[in-house]
């Protein structure tokens, strides 16, 4: 009875104590000063452990035998492309049961469920340490940008709905049991679905020193605050997370609140990957808590600096093992670089997004969202000006884009004419993209919701995409 007691609230068992103690204190600061064989030895280990554990689920289990794998096979990170990988649709025809070890009894963990921005939602599982060290990956990324998780005033905004990867790491696994020990009264966290004002309102009470979103929530907190909303509101610095950042919110938002916005880069699938450095424009990966590969249409690796395909590794946690999984379907660029900050992990460029929101131009290319979302931001600082509140790309046809505009009413009659602006977005628009593509410029009142995500999609193609294509 008390094995099973111990089972069922984890944070009872000595044991499981000291392992998160334990975690806590050497994962976090982990990848400062790291060397790169000891990362790799840490990589190897946890990998073959990883293997091993997912060589007992049904879904792993058929396909590593249907290739000829045992775990005996697999000595480090080297080896993974010996591995199959593993998809989206493999997860949902083997959910329940063939996802997690035969007698994982799911009460002791968490059924999450992915945003399902290509219209089909994943469900899986994460045990309560896999949640844990998400958390992790939040405290590591706090303290980069000069927090501190049991001092600073930090406010987040997500969504904490039940089934959501949130509301199993803030709800449900440390935050509450540390808060019958430990004031946390300096972590708060709302709802993204209320008001925005109410939101606001809260924030401004709060008074926090960092403040988090998906970057849609922050360009509206930045309008409010451009509006006289959150006279209180002067965070040491903001995070976004959960969708593109691009680079005209990044520079409304930085406007409107005068301090820095970092971008972090994580899933459902595979919790916390990558985290933006202090230098700005480049990204650390939690090399420690996932192995990024990034290939080409052959499956083969990219070089530095060229655009490759993700395909994800975890390499920590029970529930439903993440193990060469392709259903992230981003195009994510690595990069060789070193940074003065001290974060030793390899290092990403850009998340260009999901290969399924890329352009696909009359010449057989794929452009990446970044080459054009980038360039209201350049053409706002020219005029000095930040009337565009938010803006949209569609593409309708192949050679037919619109682009959508909201315009901020307050700004609306000063600085550069409206007539101008449009002029200039559909000249630097047409430039970029080809005249060979019909650019329009169309303003709106109001961009809609993706019903799918809940949340405004920044660049939507309706033209079906190729396999064999190249990414410029």
């Amino acid at each position: 009875m008390v094995n099973s007691f111990l089972r069922m609230n984890p944070f009872l068992n000595p044991v499981f104590l000291v392992r998160i103690a334990k975690s806590y204190l050497t994962d976090v600061n982990r990848v400062w000063h790291l060397k790169k064989e000891h990362l790799e030895a840490y990589q190897n280990k946890a990998f073959r452990q990883m293997v091993r554990y997912a060589y007992t689920v049904p879904l792993h289990h058929e396909k590593y035998k249907q290739h000829g794998i045992h775990p005996n096979d697999i000595n480090g990170i080297k080896d993974i492309q010996k591995l199959p990988f593993i998809s989206k649709d493999d997860i949902r025809t083997h959910f329940p049961q063939g996802v997690v070890p035969k007698g994982f009894n799911p009460q002791h963990g968490f059924q999450v469920c992915s945003s399902g921005s290509t219209g089909k939602p994943i469900f899986l599982y994460y045990d309560v340490f896999g949640a844990i060290k998400s958390l992790e990956g939040f405290v590591r990324e706090l303290r980069s940008y000069g927090g501190s998780w049991r001092k600073s005033r930090v406010m987040i905004v997500i969504d904490n709905a039940p089934g959501s990867v949130e509301h199993a790491i803030f709800s449900g696994s440390m935050l509450p049991f540390l808060k019958k020990f430990v004031s946390m009264d300096n972590i708060r966290y709302l709802h993204i679905s209320e008001k925005p004002e109410l939101l606001m309102q809260q924030i401004n009470e709060f008074d926090p020193e960092f403040l988090g979103s998906d970057p849609n929530m922050l360009r509206k907190f930045a309008f409010l605050k451009n509006q006289g909303y959150g006279e209180n509101v002067h965070p040491h610095c903001l995070f976004s997370g959960g969708a593109i950042l691009d680079t005209y919110t990044r520079r409304y938002v930085e406007q409107a609140f005068g301090t820095h916005l970092f971008d972090t880069y994580g899933t459902t699938e595979g919790g916390p990957l990558a985290f933006e450095c202090t230098r700005g424009g480049i990204y650390h990966v939690h090399a420690d808590f996932v192995h990024l590969e990034f290939l080409n249409n052959e499956n083969q690796p990219v070089s530095s600096g060229t655009p490759g395909r993700l395909v994800v590794t975890r390499l920590y946690g029970g529930g439903t093992p993440i193990i060469r999984y392709t259903g992230m379907e981003d195009i994510v660029t690595p990069i060789e670089e070193e940074t003065s900050c001290g974060i030793t992990t390899p290092m990403i460029h850009h998340i260009e997004g999901r290969a399924t929101d890329l352009l696909f131009l009359p010449n057989g290319a794929l452009m990446s969202p970044f080459i054009l979302t980038g360039i209201p931001a350049k053409i706002m600082e020219k005029y000095n000006s930040y009337k565009i509140r938010q803006f949209q790309i569609v593409q309708h046809q192949l050679n037919d884009i619109e682009i959508f505009i909201v315009i901020d009413e307050k700004l609306r009659d000063i600085g550069v004419p409206l007539n101008e602006l449009f002029r200039e977005l559909q000249q630097q628009f047409t430039q970029t993209i080809g005249q060979d593509v019909s650019v329009r410029i169309t303003e709106t009142d109001e961009i809609q919701k993706d019903v799918r995500v809940d949340r405004v999609k920044l660049v939507i193609s309706k033209v079906q995409h190729q396999k064999n294509v190249r990414i410029p």
